[in-house]
Order: structure tokens, then sequence, then C-alpha cells
């Protein structure tokens, strides 16, 4: 009995996905819960999984391709055996080769997309070097080796296995290109940006902030809120995440957005903290980040963190948000522009944080100095409010006890 792969239901915002990677080719036994294939959207990787126990049979939907909510990916075979992969790889096509215990040194491993291309391009695969898990051959590897074989020299076909291995330097000093398609999420992320460029009147406003008081609070009890808190680390990001949910109460204006002709006042701050993965840069939002304590903050910015380099986060973990925290301080950068992710209208930047001397009461002082920038929306916030925003966002941060007192 054959069983349908589906691609998930995809929310509203999600208009469709890329098959990203089989980890299964035809033929291949699967158990019932055992990842199967990864669907590449605008936002996360999503994962599908074995729904029976069987074999493999077909793909319907090779890597590389467009497939829309709970559309159909290929079958498992219910039941059957791993021998049963040369009945069911004539369905795969081109990717026959690639069943289990069929391929050799001789026979790499290779996406069935990938074996495809490579087969119209007259691309030996034995010359590809695969990039993929385990050595395994992706369409974009087979891409690469055919713009190096376009640019290689006719005259020189010897040279073919050279110039379709991983770019790298020669000996020679030859120059080596490879291209690749760009992934969904970075695609996403190039129209976000020039979207909200071109669609925004995007200022940036500056200040600096003295951590000192910061530091020395987190120096002091670090250990023991660990210890109160089963683990929990106290880092400096819940200080700010704390203090821009208490300066979004008091300037509403940073925390609304704009709907058509409507400007629309969020009661609530759902906070994005941007985390760096292996795919690019994404942002999971904290719901309701204006009654977390500093513990709770801490804690879901790690759980997303994890997340993120496992690969595990989910749409719902991406959508919304009101306001957005960028810490590029944490790659050295010493100050930066963010850019507003839309529809929200401001974006706080966190950088760095250098010892430089500062006038101190009539002194000179040496004092941790990390640089804000806040970038807003123009049409929706004015000047005085998004520089006394970052202004009470500089105060709290010099002395904690305010966001204690809530003054």
């Amino acid at each position: 009995m054959a069983i349908e792969i589906k691609a998930p239901t995809f929310p509203e915002s999600v208009a469709d996905g890329t098959v990203a990677t089989w980890h299964k080719q035809p033929g291949e036994a699967v158990k019932r819960d055992e990842l199967i294939v990864d669907i590449e959207t605008d936002k996360v990787v999503l994962e599908v999984l074995a729904t029976a126990d069987g074999v493999l049979g077909a793909i319907v939907k090779g890597e590389g391709e467009t497939v829309l909510s709970d559309e159909v990916l290929g079958s498992i075979v219910e039941g059957g055996a791993a021998a049963a992969a040369p009945a069911a790889a004539p369905a795969a096509g081109a990717a026959a080769p690639a069943a289990a215990g069929d391929a050799g040194e001789d026979d790499p491993i290779a996406a069935p997309a990938a074996r495809k291309l490579a087969e119209e391009s007259g691309i030996d695969l034995a010359t590809v070097a695969g990039t993929g898990k385990g050595g395994r051959i992706t369409k974009e590897d087979v891409v690469a080796a055919v713009a190096n074989k376009k640019s290689a020299p006719a005259a020189a076909p010897a040279a073919k296995p050279a110039a379709a291995a991983a770019p790298v330097l020669t000996a020679a000093g030859d120059r080596t290109e490879k291209r690749v398609p760009m992934t969904r999420l970075r695609a996403k992320i190039a129209e976000r940006l020039v979207e909200a460029q071109s669609n925004m009147a995007m200022l940036t406003t500056f200040n600096e902030v003295d951590m000192t008081e910061v530091m020395a609070l987190r120096s002091k009890y670090k250990d023991l809120f660990e210890k109160s808190h089963n683990g929990v680390r106290l880092g400096f990001m819940s200080f700010f995440v704390k203090a821009a949910t208490e300066a979004l109460k008091r300037f509403p204006a940073v925390n609304a957005s704009i709907d058509g002709n409507d400007i629309v006042y969020h009661g609530f701050a759902d906070v994005g903290v941007a985390v760096s993965s292996d795919r690019g840069l994404v942002v999971p939002v904290l719901r309701n980040a204006e009654q977390m304590s500093l513990a709770e903050i801490e804690n879901g910015i790690a759980t997303f963190g994890k997340k993120a380099r496992d690969g595990k986060l989910g749409i719902e973990d991406m959508t919304g948000g009101t306001f957005t925290i960028t810490n590029g301080g944490t790659f050295g950068s010493m100050m930066s522009t963010p850019i507003v992710n839309p529809p929200q209208a401001a974006i706080l930047g966190m950088h760095n944080i250098l010892q430089r001397p500062m006038a101190v009461n009539g002194q000179v002082a040496i004092r941790p100095m990390m640089y804000l920038a806040l970038s807003y929306d123009h049409r929706l916030i004015d000047g005085k409010e998004a520089v006394t925003f970052l202004v009470t966002i500089k105060n709290l941060l010099e002395d904690p006890a305010r966001l204690l007192l809530d003054i």
C-alpha cells in the first residue's frame, strides 16, 4: 500500500516552499517518524517525517522544486523492504543509481535533481565534489560544475575534472568562481531590506551608554542568578529587552505599525531578537516581553539560540513582532545603521563594548561604553520621539534601579 508524502500545511504568511534535501532515496527503508525531506520556506526549514514504516517509493518533487501547502512530494510503500529498491527506482527516473546498496565508489551519492541536471548537461558526477551531508552531491554542486565547464578552455578537456571540483586557488594561480542559487531565506531577506528602504522614510539616531552599572550588577549576581534559575545565565540582552519594553510603554508610537492609512498601536511588546544561524539572520519573537522577568527573557533567548543552531525554529517562532533588537556587538561591530523590519516602525542596534576615556564629574575616567542606534520610520515617529526613546533606554541602563522602581 502506497502512502502519500505531503508538504506541511503552510500558514497564510508563507505562499510556498522549496524542496531542500531528500534524506532518503527511492528504495531505501524508512521508519515511522524518521526525517525524510526538508522543505525550505522564506522563514524556516520545515522537516517532513515518515508516517509509516516501509520503503521510499517515487519522488514527485525533486530537490530545488517549488511546492505548495499540502502538495504531494512522494510516496512510501508501507511494509516494503529495502530489497524492493529496483522496483521503486524506475518511478524516480534519473534518481535510480542512488538507491540504497547500489552506490559504490564509482557511483557517487547524488540528489535526484542533481543527477538529472548532470545527465542533461553532460557532467560526470565522479568529477563533482559533493557539499551535502556525507559528501552527497547537491543540485547546486552540479550547477557550479556546469558553470566551470562552460568557462574552461575548449582545448583543455583534461582539465575538466579539476574545474568541476570545489572552487580553490590552484598552484598556478588560476581564479575560480562558484555560482549557487540564492536560498529562499536569503532572497526573502534581500527583498524585505529593499522593500524597507524603498517604502519607508527611514532615519537613524545614535547615542552611547555607559555600561558600568549593568556590568557591575551582572558580575555581582551572575552566579547566584544562574543557581536560582536552574542554569539560566544572566547576559546583557535581557537588560536591553527590559529597558526597551519600558521605553515602549512610554512611547507607544515606537511600538506601532502602519496598515494602509491606519496606525496600529499595539498594547503589548512582542520583541524580535536577531539571531545568527547557518542559514542567515533569523528573528524569533519574545511574546509579551513586557511581562517577562530577566530570567524568562534570558531563557527565551537561549532556547531560540539553540533552536536556530539545530535548525528547529518554527514559523510560529518567527511571525509577528512589534519591535526588534539586533546585537552586532557580538561580532565586534562598533557602529551600524540597522534596517527596520516591516511592518514594524523601529529597530534598536547594540554594538561592541569598548573601554574609553570619559569625562565623569569633571574627571577623566575609563568606562565601558557602547554605541546604540535606533533606526525608525519617520512617517510614524517624530525625531523628538525617537531621540527621547533612545535617551530613556540609556538612562534605564546607566541606572538599572530605575527598571525596578519604574521611574
